[in-house]
């Protein structure tokens, strides 16, 4: 007797995670009266409704949103005293959004409803969840997702319908092929997914219509860098998610509620949950335990204790011995762990990187000792006084969701609500899983302040392996061509600078035609702006619901109110009322909802990957780099500068691909070696070589004070000092430790500086267009050499501490010494000798290019491989792999 469903759609766009979703529903009544139609859909609670309209016969309604009136404090009381219904959808974070309507006889109703979510990064993926629940068999059925992201995808799933009751981050196990009739297709920036079952197809999947989640997950290439950066239009995002960076140690601990209603699958689920935690934590965590109901028990009494195996399995052991009983003390909880902890980091030498946190789970509201929710909030603000951070877990119907919510806002922390059911303990793993891995403590990214305005937030405690930070603004100066970016960070013992100019690009070149947006011509289309607004309107919502000043509240909600009315968002502050738009007007076309992303691709690709062009600053950093001429590049050609006697010298290496040359070796003294392997390309037409060859590693090593290696290619550096991290060659970046910096301007070159007193910069060579003979190559360049010691080696160190003389053969063969200044008379002179500690070396005058072919150095060149020379043969320089410290010359020595 009810309505049948004839058509569900769902049309989707996704561009650089902004994500516009349309659907549409049929509904038919071929009854001989009229009967109600209800349109339900789930939808995040984290997107915002943009849009409603629905036509009923030939009558038309459009939703209007407008501004909620202000309710009397009384209503907002009565309406805070109700538990939220288990049925709003809102602890596995859906909302439901209901409509119904009376539809005429043999007519039919049509629902059109938009809505947009910024997609979050959790456990290194994005997920974009669809609701299909029909309730029925649909005629039509049918799901589209276009995805565009100019980074690239990767990773590209598309899992088993997932039903209610697994809604959550835990991973699905079993089954993982998509849904019957899902079909995938992707390039390396846009992908297109469809879900289109047939009657007969439905019916398999489930009987009375389908009722589950269709989800996508994907992520992005990304790398370690300032992150990506687009620019639309006026307004930017950033999106900065490293990657490759060593964990921070972390100083845990786990609050939990024993309380008498955790009895059963609650307590059960938690317990599980947690020896698997237990089992991720690393060896340089500290952990304690908190189990409270109306009393509370610590495990260790006053201090957090290392992992150890034995520690693990006590812990696994007080966890398994919790049983439910009593009240629920959570003001004394929080404050028994947030004590706990404050005294541990006052009174241990903590390691000053490590990042400090509570994770508080309850399945109730406060009934024992301080019940208040506005208490327990400033008492707990108070104890932990922004030291660390503090993440909240409910679980099942009876907790306060707006007091963990408001907890953990206030504490830097996040929070999750599960319902209670069997796969909570995947549920709350998943949680653990999300912020287990803090990879950067104290993030800042700065823009220049006469560039930018109305920025969301630039400073974040703690960055999560997986997570992503997420930063959008409007642009003041809409003329320049370039917007600087600097992120400074800490990460274990490093300080980390990472900056970088991202290009603007004119915005007729970034027209972005046929994305989903508002009807009517309202709004222009501009996902960054929309990603902008809707970020802005959930800080202040957030800033709302953190302050206890009423007139910073209603401040706050005013302009959350006056924003979400521009761009058109149903939020807490603003309502839908429909309007009836005419009896002639038309119903709402099909078209409307069909984003075409044709050709988006091309023209969105000038939004990444631009470099800005070389403006004043870039040439100031080139300015900056101090190079001597000591120095090894090209095929290899090396060149040593003896400053005092006002020559250089030079000599060529022809080596075999894959040999490793030891550049500098001084590990005896300094602890520095610098080795470099090289690369083999075929020789040039009509040359004397058989091949030519290019180094195409360098590795630096450095034991003092502590070890550390460098491992540089053109594409990417790894720095290593017992935790390791990746850089990308193509972006400015600035790290620091204890004794080592290492400085790369974009694409140009990579300067180390070891203790003050010992400077390498490497040159990165990059061919546009190489020939069959040219490789993408480095050049090595000595640029102080202070801290070498006089018995430093290596193909380039044996000359650092050592005076050559140049002599001319006379026609009596006795040997003249040449002045400083009498050089010039000499060149044409095919007899000229250097003397080398006790050998004579045959030299002839040349010339040569150096940095990057920039500038010419004029020099004696020794031939033969640079026989006599150098000590011994070219042989002896030969490193048996890259990391290789040979603390002798001659026989290699290999640690």
């Amino acid at each position: 007797t009810r309505p049948r469903m004839s058509e569900f759609t769902v049309k989707s766009t996704i561009i650089s995670r902004y994500a516009f979703t349309t659907v549409s529903c049929t509904m038919v009544n071929s009854g001989s009266e009229a009967r109600e139609g209800v349109f339900e859909m789930q939808i995040p609670a984290a997107a915002f409704i943009s849009n409603f309209t629905m036509s009923i016969g030939n009558k038309t309604y459009y939703g209007e949103v407008t501004g909620k009136e202000k309710k009397n404090s009384s209503d907002d009381k009565a309406r805070h005293k109700k538990p939220p219904s288990p049925t709003d959808g809102r602890e596995n974070g859906y909302e439901t959004f209901k409509a119904s309507v009376f539809i005429p006889r043999k007519m039919q109703a049509r629902f059109l409803l938009h809505y947009e979510e910024l997609l979050q990064r959790r456990l290194g993926k994005y997920e974009y969840t669809v609701s299909i629940r029909p309730q029925q068999l649909v005629g039509r059925l049918r799901v589209e997702v276009n995805i565009l992201e100019n980074s690239g995808i990767v990773s590209l799933e598309v899992p088993p319908l997932r039903n209610s009751k697994h809604k959550g981050n835990g991973k699905v196990e079993g089954d993982v092929s998509p849904p019957p009739s899902t079909v995938v297709g992707h390039t390396k920036t846009l992908a297109k997914v469809t879900f289109s079952p047939s009657v007969v197809e439905q019916t398999r999947i489930a009987r009375n219509g389908i009722l589950g989640d269709f989800i996508i997950r994907y992520d992005v290439n990304r790398e370690l860098s300032v992150g990506d950066v687009q620019i639309l239009n006026g307004y930017f995002v950033h999106y900065f998610a490293p990657t490759d960076l060593p964990p921070l140690p972390k100083n845990v601990v786990f609050v939990l509620d024993s309380s008498a209603s955790m009895v059963g699958t609650k307590l059960k689920q938690t317990k599980e949950a947690l020896f698997t935690i237990l089992q991720d934590l690393r060896p340089e965590d500290h952990f304690n335990i908190i189990g409270f109901s109306n009393r509370i028990k610590v495990w260790q009494q006053d201090r957090l204790v290392p992992v150890t195996p034995n520690n693990i399995r006590d812990a696994k052991k007080y966890i398994h011995n919790m049983s439910p009983t009593g009240g629920t003390n959570i003001n004394g909880a929080l404050q028994t762990g947030a004590k706990l902890l404050n005294d541990y980091i006052a009174q241990n030498d903590i390691d000053a990187r490590s990042v400090s946190l509570i994770i508080f789970l309850t399945d109730g509201r406060p009934t024992v000792g301080e019940t208040q929710s506005s208490k327990i909030l400033s008492n707990t603000k108070d104890a932990i006084r922004d030291k660390f951070c503090l993440f909240t877990i409910g679980i099942g119907n009876d907790v306060d969701h707006k007091l963990l919510e408001r907890m953990a806002l206030d504490n830097c922390g996040m929070m999750r609500h599960f319902q209670e059911d069997e796969d909570a303990a995947s549920h709350l793993k998943g949680f653990y899983d999300e912020i287990g891995t803090p990879l950067l403590s104290d993030i800042r990214v700065d823009y220049p302040e006469d560039n930018v305005e109305q920025v969301t937030q630039n400073f974040f405690p703690n960055y999560f392996n997986g997570s992503e930070i997420i930063i959008a603004g409007k642009l003041i100066n809409r003329t320049s061509d370039s917007l600087h970016v600097e992120v400074t960070a800490s990460n274990s013992k490093k300080y980390i600078l990472l900056k970088t100019d991202v290009a603007i690009d004119l915005p007729s070149r970034n027209d972005i035609r046929g994305v989903p947006g508002l009807e009517d011509g309202k709004g222009d289309n501009n996902y960054i702006e929309r990603a902008w607004s809707y970020l802005t309107i959930k800080e202040l919502l957030n800033s709302r619901l953190k302050s206890d000043d009423s007139q910073e509240k209603d401040y706050l909600m005013e302009k959350a109110k006056s924003m979400a009315l521009t761009y058109n968002f149903v939020t807490p502050f603003t309502v839908l009322k429909m309007r009836e738009a005419g009896i002639h007007s038309e119903p709402p076309q099909e078209a409307f909802i069909s984003p075409s992303t044709d050709g988006i691709g091309e023209k969105l690709q000038s939004l990444q990957g631009h470099k800005a062009p070389p403006g004043i600053r870039r040439q100031q950093e080139k300015q900056r780099i101090k190079i001597s001429k000591t120095s090894a590049d090209g095929d290899p050609h090396f060149v040593i500068d003896f400053p005092s006697s006002k020559f250089s010298v030079c000599f060529n290496i022809d080596g075999e691909p894959g040999d490793i040359l030891r550049l500098v070796s001084d590990h005896k003294e300094s602890g520095v070696t610098v080795n470099g392997q090289l690369i083999g390309a075929p020789a040039p037409p009509n040359g004397h070589k058989k091949h030519r060859t290019y180094f195409s590693t360098i590795t630096i090593l450095n034991n003092k004070p502590e070890r550390s290696y460098l491992e540089i290619t053109p594409k990417r550096i790894i720095l290593d000092d017992g935790e390791r991290l990746l850089l990308s060659c193509g972006r400015s970046a600035v790290v620091r430790s204890n004794s080592l910096e290492v400085a790369i301007s974009a694409n140009a070159n990579v300067t180390v500086t070891i203790r003050d007193m010992i400077s390498f910069v490497i040159l990165i060579h990059h061919y546009k267009k190489p020939a069959p003979y040219q490789r993408n190559h480095l050049g090595f360049y000595i640029s102080n050499s202070k801290g070498l010691s006089s018995d430093s080696h290596g193909l380039l160190g044996q000359f650092l501490n050592h005076e050559v003389k140049l002599l001319q053969e006379s026609l009596n063969t006795s040997h003249q010494q040449v002045g400083q200044n009498q050089t010039e008379a000499f060149k044409p002179n095919p007899t000229t000798t250097l003397k080398v500690k006790d050998r004579l070396v045959p030299v002839v005058w040349k010339q040569r290019r150096i940095y990057n072919g920039q500038q010419e150095v004029d020099c004696w060149f020794a031939k033969n491989n640079a026989d006599k020379l150098i000590d011994g043969s070219y042989k002896d320089y030969l490193a048996s792999h890259p990391f290789d410290i040979g603390t002798s010359f001659g026989p290699i020595n290999s640690l």
